[in-house]
C-alpha cells in the first residue's frame, strides 16, 4: 500500500513539474527581475549591429525597444531595464530555449521547421538571398560563380536556398560555411572566396558600413524568399501577444514607416510595394 501511495505522489510531482514547464511565463520573470534580455547578432546591418560606440542598433533593435516600452506599460513599471546579449546564428535559438535571452532581434527568417522549437511574432520584414562580390570580379549572378567559392553563414536558411540555386544552373561552386556576416565579407575582401551570400538587405548594410563600399557589387536579383520575424520562447503566448500588439499598432498607425526610413532611407527612398503590403496585412486590429 505504501508503494502505491509513493508512486501516486511521484506521479503528482512529475505532473506538477511538467505543468510548470509548460506555463513558464517570460512576463512574470521580467516582472520579478525588472530586466528584459534582448538577443542580437553583432554584424547584420541594418537589422542588428554595433555602432561606433559599440552599442547595439538597427531596424530590429528599434522594434524590440518599442516592445520593451509595451512591456513596461503592461506591467506598469517604467524601471524595467534592457540587457543586450550577443548571440550567433548557431546559438540564437538555444539562447531562447535555455532562458539566456527573452526575445531574439535580428535578421531571422521565420520557417515552419524553426517554429517547432521557438515561436515567432508577426512578420517584421521581407527580403531574399543574394550575392555580394568584388566589383572587379565580374560576378553578379550564380551562374557566374562557375567553379568558385561562396561563403555563407552557418545555420542559416541561405545555405539550403543557395544549394538549390546552384543545382538549378548545374553549377559547381563550393559553399564555404562561416561563423558570421563579418567573417563572410572579410573572406571576399581577402580573396579567400569569390562571393558572400546572405539576405540582400543585410548585404546592402554590410557594404554601406564598410570602409571601402565602392569595391563591392550586390546582385539585383534574389533566389529565395526570406520573411523576417522576432523569435520568442515556445508556448509563451502572453509574452508573444504583447510583442504582436506593439507591432500591429506600429503598422496600423503608420509609425513603422519612419522606423523603416531611419534604417533604410539612405539607399531605399520609399517602402517597397511588397513590404508595404506586409505592413498592411500585419495591421491586426485590437
Amino acid at each position: 500500500m505504501k508503494n502505491i501511495f509513493a508512486r501516486i505522489a511521484l506521479a503528482s510531482i512529475l505532473v506538477s513539474n511538467l505543468a510548470l514547464a509548460e506555463t513558464f511565463s517570460t512576463l512574470e520573470q521580467v516582472k520579478n527581475n525588472e530586466i528584459i534580455r534582448i538577443g542580437y547578432l553583432e554584424s547584420e546591418p541594418p537589422m542588428s549591429f554595433l555602432d561606433k560606440n559599440n552599442q547595439p542598433v538597427g531596424y530590429s533593435i528599434e522594434l524590440c525597444a518599442q516592445i520593451v516600452n509595451g512591456i513596461k506599460s503592461d506591467l506598469k513599471n517604467p524601471n524595467i531595464a534592457t540587457k543586450y546579449v550577443p548571440v550567433t546564428a548557431s546559438t540564437r535559438f538555444d539562447a531562447l530555449a535555455n532562458n539566456s535571452i527573452d526575445i531574439l532581434c535580428g535578421a531571422t527568417t521565420k520557417t515552419l521547421a524553426r517554429a517547432e522549437i521557438v515561436d515567432f511574432t508577426q512578420l517584421t520584414f521581407a527580403t531574399g538571398a543574394s550575392l555580394l562580390s568584388l566589383a572587379a570580379s565580374g560576378i553578379d549572378t550564380i551562374p557566374e560563380l562557375q567553379d568558385g567559392k561562396v561563403a555563407v553563414v552557418k545555420n542559416t536558411t541561405t545555405i539550403d536556398s543557395l544549394k538549390k540555386a546552384i543545382q538549378q544552373v548545374d553549377g559547381n561552386a563550393t559553399i564555404v560555411p562561416v561563423d558570421s556576416a563579418a567573417e563572410g565579407i572579410k573572406a571576399v575582401v581577402s580573396g579567400e572566396v569569390n562571393a558572400f551570400s546572405s539576405d540582400q538587405i543585410v548585404l546592402i548594410g554590410l557594404a554601406l558600413t564598410h570602409e571601402n563600399p565602392e569595391q563591392f557589387v550586390i546582385s539585383e536579383g534574389v533566389f529565395s524568399f526570406e520573411p523576417f520575424a522576432l523569435a520568442v520562447r515556445k508556448n509563451d503566448a502572453e509574452f508573444r501577444l504583447i510583442a504582436d500588439r506593439v507591432l500591429s499598432r506600429l503598422n496600423r498607425s503608420g509609425n513603422i514607416t519612419p522606423i523603416y526610413l531611419n534604417w533604410f532611407g539612405g539607399y531605399i527612398k520609399e517602402v517597397p510595394p511588397l513590404l508595404e503590403a506586409m505592413f498592411i496585412l500585419n495591421s491586426t486590429p485590437e
